[in-house]
């Protein structure tokens, strides 16, 4: 494992490690917003194509790569839609054809799922998140089974782009990851019942969670994962002000863009983390200026409920 001061420079040391000019990469086709732009704006500028396709469908997968491909780069669940994309399925595409699969596992954790036992290359996280676990720490971690390549990006690109993970913050990384696990479980167990209230609420349209039965990608996540996480993305009904007015009328849940926190934040995804999408993108890819995205904390669910309930009710 290599350690950088923050999930962008893990990400965009890796991405830049194993591709060239004239390579191109197939990416899932939502991604945390800053991702999105390195893989469809910063790197063509250096001669390195990407393209992008609903990977939820292997089918897709297949008719965009090329002989010049050579990274497959997606997160599951992915920010904000909480698509699942099948691991094992890419990497048996991607093997044969010597892909890389870089799996972006921030929202899962390696307590829910563990994409090298899946089939993937490289697992990136953004360690500020649930590693970290308090909201004080800006981190990012890449794993890898091949120890030649993990000196590769520690040496060549981690020490040498300089995003090196401070001392200080290496040792709130190692405290936060002593209780990891006990926080990811109870972090799930309240996002569940969340998702649920949240699913039968006549002020909600839609609810996005990998948890809940029969949803799109429930199946795939009970196989793979060990857990759904514990971050839920709703659109509301009404207008774009009506979702506003819920992120902004919430007394427990804080209004921030991070996740994985002790404490549940909420924001609005098209404004906040994925602004950077141009607004016919954000359409195309299902992002609405309605959807919010929640990241559960450790509070008392009931109290949640009863927060988002007076946000979403007007009271």
């Amino acid at each position: 494992a290599v350690s950088f001061s923050s999930g962008m420079a893990a990400i965009s040391s890796v991405l830049f490690s194993l591709l060239r000019p004239g390579d191109n990469l197939v990416v899932h086709r939502t991604l945390y917003g800053s991702s999105y732009n390195v893989t469809a704006k910063l790197l063509p500028e250096y001669g390195i194509g990407c393209r992008s396709a609903d990977l939820r469908n292997p089918e897709n997968l297949l008719q965009v790569i090329d002989d010049r491909t050579r990274v497959i780069y997606f997160e599951t669940p992915a920010n904000p839609s909480l698509d699942i994309i099948d691991i094992e399925e890419v990497a048996r595409i991607a093997g044969p054809r010597g892909i890389r699969v870089v799996v972006d596992n921030t929202f899962a954790t390696p307590v829910f799922q563990r994409p090298l036992t899946l089939g993937a290359d490289v697992v990136v996280h953004s360690a500020t998140k649930y590693i970290c676990g308090h909201g004080d720490v800006v981190a990012g971690v890449a794993v890898a089974r091949d120890l030649e390549y993990v000196h590769r990006l520690k040496f060549d690109y981690m020490c040498e782009f300089g995003g090196v993970l401070s001392p200080f913050n290496g040792w709130l990384l190692l405290r936060g990851m002593k209780t990891l696990g006990l926080r990811m479980r109870q972090h799930e167990a309240n996002a569940r019942e969340v998702a649920a209230y949240l699913n039968g609420h006549g002020a909600v349209r839609q609810v996005w969670y990998p948890g809940l039965p029969g949803t799109e990608g429930h199946e795939t996540a009970s196989r793979q994962m060990s857990g759904y996480g514990a971050v839920i993305s709703f659109e509301v009904q009404g207008d774009d002000d009506a979702a506003r007015n819920v992120v902004n009328s919430v007394k427990l849940a804080r209004l921030a863009v991070s996740l994985g926190d002790t404490e549940t934040l909420i924001e609005l995804p098209a404004a906040m983390t994925h602004r950077g999408y141009p607004p016919e993108i954000l359409e195309e890819f299902g992002l609405s200026r309605k959807m919010i995205r929640i990241s559960v904390g450790l509070e008392d669910p009931a109290d949640l409920m009863e927060d988002l309930d007076r946000a979403l009710c007007g009271k």
